[in-house]
């Protein structure tokens, strides 16, 4: 009986043993894998469609999701937006994709990457698809923040086989478009290390954006930007034929298009080397971007004034995406300083109320509105990283409450309440 009993409970430790593996691998599977089951969003003529239905979006811009990932003492900020993002009813972040030398840079040199910063990027990915956000992911900066092609044409420059140090030689320079071209395989290949998704099958990725805000301003014309937003964009579409892709535009008109002379906030914005219509038309693009940032751009005007303009620019280019594009037009930011000089809080409410409900009522006439993104939101003990166009949500509760009832708004011309919990909980109350 003593030999018969020791076999016995040897053998229940083991099964015991065997059971606490499965369950806290099983755990863990149900963590990442087994939340929200995702579709690819799709588009078919001037909408995004999900399964079938329209998808009209309602969300934000956290650029910072990836550097905060990296570091142990900030990864908590990362969750904690996303979660307010899931509970305002926000359906798309907008955040990069990338970071070119420097502190925390994803991409140390050409061709050679950080596994830990990497890793990063597999968090927000995977922590999104846990709270049902999916990522709009920027692909580079046109800007000097984070690297940006400065710091492509500072590589090559450094290495001796760059054509120049003019910052537009990122667009026709063939080694740096060679480096740019590495890192895209890289990242549209890269295997998610929670998830085990490769980014280029991973179906919570909205889409990608070739570069944040591209300017060319060595030719004003526009062919060297309009070239590499063909070459990029095709190559994009050889590995990923998955995903929706777009450039990044701020909507400016080109000189060749006779909107500059009347649409465009001033002079200056023809002559940066792009053009709203012309850059969007090409065919692997799969939607046109536009941003709106009327107090940046726009000089001494009064406040009135900028909102009546917001409202021309973003019909303008609603008609274009309806009658020349025949795609969806999607505002990716939209912003207000605080540091203007005759700012008012109030000044936001009604620039934001004007963007949410022309997107409103594009979606009901089924136009090519297609969404907006709100620039930026943060979470509280984040000063560091806010800007002045920064808000932390619930610190203003008129614009908590615009952007809630927007995702309501629209959740139910597609019909997607019922099936998702935060949207349901939020709409309930008749917002």
């Amino acid at each position: 009986m003593v030999a018969g009993n020791g076999l016995w409970y040897t053998v229940l430790g083991f099964a015991s043993c065997v059971a606490f593996i499965y369950m806290s691998y099983t755990d863990l599977s149900f963590t990442y894998d087994q939340e929200p089951e995702f579709g690819f969003v799709k588009r078919n003529g001037t909408q995004f469609m999900v399964n079938g239905r329209a998808f009209y979006i309602n969300g934000w811009n956290s650029f910072w999701l990836m550097d905060y990932a990296a570091e142990g003492d900030r990864k908590p900020k990362v969750r904690e937006m996303l979660q307010v993002g899931a509970k305002m009813g926000l359906t798309v972040c907008r955040t990069w994709a990338f970071n070119d030398g420097g502190y925390n840079a994803l991409q140390v040199s050409p061709g050679h990457f950080d596994e830990r910063v990497f890793r990063a990027l597999d968090y927000v990915v995977a922590e999104a698809r846990q709270h049902g956000i999916r990522l709009l992911l920027s692909l580079v900066n046109n800007l000097l923040a984070y690297g940006g092609k400065t710091q492509y044409v500072k590589w090559a420059w450094e290495e001796g086989i760059g054509l120049s140090s003019l910052n537009d030689s990122f667009f026709f320079d063939p080694s740096i478009k060679r480096y740019f071209k590495n890192y895209l395989k890289t990242l549209l290949m890269r295997r998610n290390t929670i998830t085990g998704i490769e980014y280029r099958n991973d179906p919570n990725i909205f889409a990608w954006e070739l570069i944040n805000e591209p300017r060319c301003m060595s030719d004003p014309l526009g062919d060297t930007l309009h070239d590499w937003i063909e070459e990029m964009s095709a190559f994009v579409k050889s590995i990923d034929k998955n995903h929706l892709l777009t450039v990044g535009l701020e909507g400016f008109y080109g000189p060749k298009n006779p909107k500059h002379l009347t649409l465009n906030p001033e002079v200056w914005a023809s002559t940066l080397g792009s053009d709203f219509v012309h850059n969007s038309k090409v065919s692997d693009i799969d939607f046109a971007s536009v941003h709106i940032y009327p107090d940046h751009w726009i000089h001494d005007k009064e406040f009135e004034e900028k909102l009546t303009f917001i409202s021309k620019w973003m019909l303008s280019h609603i008609e274009d995406g309806h009658y020349e594009l025949n795609k969806p037009v999607f505002f990716t930011e939209y912003g207000l300083s605080n540091l203007n000089k005759d700012f008012q809080p109030t000044q936001r409410d009604r620039f934001y109320k004007t963007v949410l409900d022309i997107i409103n009522k594009s979606a009901k006439r089924n136009q090519s509105g297609a969404g907006a993104l709100i620039w930026q939101l943060f979470v509280e003990g984040m000063e560091e990283s806010n800007d002045d166009f920064g808000i932390v949500p619930w610190e203003r509760p008129s614009i908590y409450k615009l952007l809630t009832k927007q995702s309501c708004r629209l959740a139910r011309l597609g019909g997607f309440i019922q099936e998702n919990r935060n949207l349901k909980e939020l709409c309930l109350d008749g917002q």
